[in-house]
């Protein structure tokens, strides 16, 4: 018999897996438009963010740390950090794809990728969760 959870954890793949399947395409067309070296940091910066999508998936809520206080005003402000992360990850990695497509340097905005992405390494591994 096929349980419902089985079936669940699959569709928690699909973006991760959407984002990695962006980056094949994304990586492909500038290949093929002979820009290798911009095809490489481009599919390199969407696979990265699919392994953030991807080791984030089963986090059920974030841990309250010392720094941020505690209780509810704690809370907020560390869903206000992690949404703040988040949304200038997707910013940026979204302006590596633009910038690639267009024919643009790339180079600024790969360094901020590789920095929130070291950070973030980082930050998870001092923060007691391992890897």
């Amino acid at each position: 018999m096929w349980i419902a959870p089985e079936r669940r954890s699959l569709s928690r793949w699909a973006v991760p897996g959407l984002v990695l399947g962006a980056g094949v395409v994304v990586g492909a067309v500038l290949a093929a438009d002979g820009r290798r070296g911009t095809a490489l940091v481009a599919l390199a910066a969407l696979a990265g963010y699919a392994l953030y999508l991807a080791y984030r998936r089963n986090e059920p809520t974030l841990p309250l740390g010392e720094g941020f206080g505690s209780g509810h005003r704690a809370r907020a402000h560390l869903r206000a950090a992690a949404m703040t992360g988040d949304v200038l990850t997707v910013a940026v990695v979204g302006a590596i794809v633009v910038q690639a497509l267009r024919g643009a340097d790339v180079t600024p905005y790969a360094w901020l990728a590789a920095l929130a992405g070291i950070t973030y390494l980082l930050s998870a591994a001092a923060g007691g969760r391992g890897m």
